[in-house]
């Protein structure tokens, strides 16, 4: 089966590696992929918003099976572009509908969308310049921290975390009247803070049934004990010990049942990841937020706990089969540690070479490449802020996590590397 995978990050990388391992992936293209998904398919110079490209490939490649990365592409439509086209319409399409990726491209949607269905999420109003003046007066007499949602995507920085009300009233103005995040903050959600602990689940849907992937927890901070500023990501574990079998019931009943039962009752195509952003408060589960695609770097401990084949759920998820799939989830931990760049997450540098890659770490251990690319020498290096994640398994969390420090310490190296020592210290 000819497959085109679309992105170019760590969670790329870590889809490219698990779609290459089936038996229906042959060959798999990856657009516009790294240096690390050159080593699971072939890459192609292809712009992921270029519909019209992505089309002319698909077409000329027979490709019969596109898989959506990053939630840009289906925010703007281009599972309609396919379902549009008749000699696109055949074609295997993981990733929701314009109308389904709403969920993760408008947080007033999505607001919305939870109130309908009685799903359980944090107290909320929303406002623009219709409604300027009003906002201030909330915000004035709101209870603190103060939490501000540019409506759109903001490429993961349109959310605001304000500790007195001056603070909030001034980055209200900003985003609203000097269009700090453009478009995407032309709406403002301001909602409750939610005191608790985090985590990511993972739902793959047909728009009727759905499969709960493995939970994972992210570490956005870019300093030990999650301190300094907010990232992309410095690393993730899986499972989550506080996930019991009665929140993860509460999950289910709650939250991801009216979710998907929401989307079908109001006859939204979804066939794709739904990424359900909880907190655990005192027990109980709240959405902070969905995405319609899977997180990063979630993906690289969520993925290598999957033992089914990809390419087999997604036939099924297209053909609205998964109820008649079952789940297979590898016991062990798996904990990933991000290397960045120097800098990072203001400004750095690139272009410094990657010493001691290598496609092998043994059996309990893998490398998973998000900011790299092959220079004119034919050398990796480094092209973004998130470099490299190295995943491992254990017997638990704190084995794993050293597993992968082991490598980053004694294996990896480039001008300015970073990590965190401290992935999964809760734990621990």
């Amino acid at each position: 089966m000819n497959i085109l995978l679309l992105g170019s990050g760590g969670r790329e990388h870590a889809l490219a590696w698990k779609l290459n391992q089936s038996v229906w992936a042959n060959p798999l293209f990856i657009a516009p992929g790294n240096a690390g998904t050159a080593q699971c398919g072939i890459n192609v110079d292809i712009d992921i918003t270029d519909f019209l490209a992505i089309e002319k490939f698909c077409i000329d490649k027979k490709i019969e099976m596109v898989v959506v990365g990053p939630e840009e592409p289906l925010v703007n439509g281009l599972c309609d572009h396919f379902k549009s086209k008749e000699e696109l319409q055949k074609i295997y399409f993981i990733g929701p509908s314009k109308s389904g990726a709403r969920l993760e491209g408008s947080k007033s949607f999505a607001k919305e969308f939870m109130l309908r269905h009685n799903i359980p999420t944090a107290s909320y109003k929303q406002f623009d310049n219709t409604n300027y003046e009003e906002g201030i007066s909330f915000l004035k007499d709101h209870t603190l921290p103060i939490v501000l949602k540019a409506d759109g995507l903001a490429a993961g920085k349109g959310v605001m975390i304000c500790q007195n009300h001056i603070e909030a009233i001034a980055e209200y103005e900003l985003m609203l009247q000097q269009n700090k995040f453009g478009d995407a903050g032309k709406k403002i959600v301001v909602e409750e803070f939610l005191t608790g602990i985090e985590l990511s689940i993972f739902v793959l849907t047909d728009g009727k049934n759905y499969l709960l992937l493995p939970e994972a927890k992210d570490y956005k901070r870019i300093g030990e004990g999650d301190t300094g500023l907010n990232t992309g990501g410095m690393g993730a574990v899986s499972p989550v010990p506080f996930a019991t079998g009665s929140f993860m019931q509460k999950v289910e009943t709650r939250i991801i049942k009216p979710t998907i039962d929401g989307l079908h009752e109001e006859e939204i195509d979804y066939k794709g990841f739904i990424f359900i952003g909880l907190i655990n408060v005192d027990g109980e589960p709240y959405v902070i937020e969905y995405n319609c695609r899977l997180g990063d770097p979630e993906t690289e401990v969520v993925i290598p706990r999957l033992e089914n084949d990809l390419v087999g759920l997604f036939i099924a998820t297209s053909n609205q089969e998964l109820d008649q799939v079952k789940l297979s989830v590898d016991k062990r931990s798996a904990a990933t540690v991000m290397a960045v760049s120097r800098g990072y997450p203001v400004t750095y540098e690139k272009g410094y070479e990657i010493y001691g890659l290598k496609k092998n770490y043994g059996k309990d251990s893998l490398v998973f490449q998000a900011g790299t690319a092959e220079n004119s020498e034919k050398r990796i290096v480094t092209s973004g802020g998130r470099v490299l994640c190295v995943t491992s398994y254990g017997k638990n969390i704190a084995e794993a996590a050293a597993r992968s420090l082991e490598i980053l310490k004694e294996d990896i190296d480039y001008d300015g590397i970073y990590y965190r020592t401290d992935i999964g210290y809760e734990f621990s």
